[in-house]
């Protein structure tokens, strides 16, 4: 099993248990004391995971668990359409793009539906069906586990269908948005996906409104740095947006 894999088995393990030892993980997973102990530190550097002696516990805010897009979908649509038609101004016609799942990242789907002569290619469902009306546009999506709450496609399948390919724009929403923590998100599953993503580019497009802007979900996914550009609408926060620029990460409110 490869280092990866394991982190991800550690991880919805301890998602379902709510804390691990490291003996029970050895065994489980037929590695070291050791290589299990390695893992959770890696795990706990990266805020996924709260080492504590002898294993660790789950790290998870019961306040941050975000509504399924299908319900996100019918919150804040004009702020939503906003960003959509903001960025679909930013993708020309011929390129490659990645769109990930989400409700705002659906609002980009939307957008683009007249664009001619680009590829999108998508781990989202309701991104595919949305784009089933418009023939110009090229469609590829990824294999993968489904996350029906995000209507997402996700896991080893999703990751290694990436491997190797190259586009010119990612674009991708996120739970919270921080200059010191970063991108996060909110869950254990999709957190290897969403960095094989942002791996396929370096263009990255961040969309979220204003309300995703200082706040920290449980598991951070990159650097704020990660982010190329990100869209949201006007009204975040001054102190934030003004600590994000400085790190030099392009900010376009709509």
């Amino acid at each position: 099993m490869l280092k990866k894999e394991r982190q991800r088995e550690i991880l919805k393990f301890i998602e379902d248990t709510g804390k691990v030892e490291v003996e029970i993980l050895s065994k489980r997973l037929g590695v070291s004391d050791m290589t299990i102990r390695r893992d959770l530190g890696e795990l706990d550097q990266r805020g996924m995971v709260e080492r504590v002696h002898g294993g660790a516990l789950l790290v998870r805010n019961s306040r941050d668990v975000e509504a399924p897009v299908i319900e996100r979908s019918k919150e804040n649509t004009e702020i939503k359409q906003h960003i959509g038609r903001r960025v679909a101004g930013m993708i020309q016609d011929g390129e490659k793009i990645f769109l990930g799942s989400g409700s705002t990242t659906s609002a980009v789907a939307e957008a683009i539906l007249n664009h001619r002569n680009i590829t999108v290619i998508t781990n989202a469902l309701n991104i595919a069906y949305t784009m089933i009306s418009a023939p110009e546009i090229n469609v590829a999506m990824t294999g993968g586990f489904l996350r029906r709450s995000e209507l997402s496609l996700i896991g080893h399948f999703a990751e290694h269908a990436l491997e190797g390919v190259q586009v010119d724009k990612v674009i991708i929403g996120m739970r919270g948005i921080d200059p010191v923590k970063g991108l996060t998100s909110d869950n254990m599953d999709e957190l290897m996906t969403d960095q094989a993503i942002l791996n396929i580019s370096k263009n990255i497009i961040v969309v979220a409104d204003h309300t995703k802007l200082g706040h920290v979900a449980a598991i951070r996914t990159a650097p704020i740095t990660a982010a190329t550009t990100i869209v949201t609408n006007s009204g975040g926060p001054k102190d934030i947006l003004q600590a994000i620029r400085q790190m030099r990460v392009r900010i376009i409110e709509v």
